[in-house]
């Protein structure tokens, strides 16, 4: 939509892999929300643009193939991933899943982008967990080295704390090899959890709205806080809550991924940039969120649960965030205000919360009992 309303011809790729797992896994979203062709003809109904849109699986070359040589892209955004870490930690039939779709995906974009648009922009989503905790500075995907008297330039290390951020991980060296061995031209975002509800294109059109999901699962440490002080659930903070992460609105994802698409990068180039406005540990969010919640008379709590994840708890954490600045990111920042707007939403839609969702149920460490 965000492409569509600047007059862009867009075409939609989906298999509604996230829809089959919530409801296999009984993790609706807050709101149900119509499926994608419907969706084509409200936006189309308000907006008077088109999008085309195709169902389909992309690991399924083929099928990939045929819709990148008939619509001839000059940009692709690949958000095809399954992007959920407590579920690639669930058990061996979540893992495999999230291994295969996640690498296959973005090999075969790879090779269809080869084959019949060489030329085109990829932009895959990649995300801050790739980089881990480590104990110094985390640059934008590249760092200078200098060892025993000899410098070079190198991907910045990498250590996912979940299968699924080692997945990101594969595909980010996926695409390198692709892009310095074929002269492929790619973007990749290295991306912080998003939170909020609305964009520029959904205001005001419920039905129009992505999915806002809260469970332990899928939902974001924002959203899911926001639900549980609306729900009366004391905010579920893992371990010591100093866990430190870069924080976006998701009106900013949008204003970045247009930034990105209208800046390419040079022809053969592998363009790697951090995507977030402000970091945070979970503590001050949840601090947030009471502050906000409290503005509405809802008086929200904090219980410290015992980490179900394999993280540090306390550690340092700066990583920069200059590149989207530099093509003119106007960032939205979590001030009470937005909490305020997003506590408000929840609670039109209180009587939808289900309870049974809030608690974590996936551990790193116990991963085999599910399996």
């Amino acid at each position: 939509m965000a492409f569509s309303r600047r007059g862009n011809e867009v075409m939609v790729v989906d298999n509604y892999l996230h829809r089959r797992l919530a409801l296999k896994h009984k993790m609706p979203p807050l709101v149900a929300l119509p499926e994608l062709p419907e969706r084509c003809q409200i936006w189309k109904s308000v907006s008077g643009y088109e999008i085309s849109h195709a169902i389909g699986d992309i690991q399924d070359f083929e099928f990939l193939e045929g819709i990148v040589a008939d619509f001839k892209p000059d940009t692709i955004i690949h958000y095809a991933q399954q992007r959920s870490a407590p579920f690639s930690m669930k058990g061996i039939e979540e893992a495999r899943l999230t291994l295969m779709n996640n690498i296959t995906t973005t090999f075969n974009l790879i090779w269809a982008v080869m084959r019949h648009a060489p030329k085109a922009h990829i932009i895959k989503l990649g995300t801050l967990g790739e980089y881990g905790t480590p104990n110094i500075d985390i640059e934008e995907g590249w760092i200078d080295i200098e060892h025993k008297g000899r410098k070079d330039r190198m991907l910045y290390p990498r250590q996912g704390g979940s299968l699924y951020h080692t997945t990101k991980i594969h595909d980010t060296d996926l695409l390198w090899f692709y892009v310095r061995t074929y002269g492929l031209t790619v973007t990749d975002i290295m991306q912080g959890p998003v939170y909020g509800v609305v964009t520029d294109e959904t205001e005001n059109h419920p039905d129009l709205l992505t999915a806002f999901d809260y469970d332990d699962i899928y939902g974001t440490v924002v959203n899911r806080f926001v639900v549980q002080a609306v729900a009366g659930i004391p905010l579920t903070v893992y371990g010591k809550g100093g866990q430190t992460r870069g924080f976006l609105n998701i009106r900013d994802t949008m204003q970045a991924i247009v930034l990105v698409a209208e800046n390419r990068p040079k022809t053969g180039e592998m363009r790697i940039l951090n995507q977030f406005t402000e970091q945070f540990n979970i503590s001050e969010i949840a601090d947030k969120v009471c502050k906000a919640a409290l503005s509405l008379g809802i008086e929200a709590k904090v219980a410290h649960l015992e980490n179900p994840r394999l993280e540090l708890e306390e550690h340092y954490y700066k990583a920069a965030v200059n590149k989207l600045a530099e093509l003119g990111l106007k960032p939205t920042m979590l001030t009470e205000k937005v909490l305020r707007e997003m506590l408000e939403y929840v609670k039109e839609h209180q009587h939808k919360i289900d309870k049974t969702l809030i608690m974590p149920r996936v551990r790193w460490s116990h991963a085999l009992q599910h399996a």
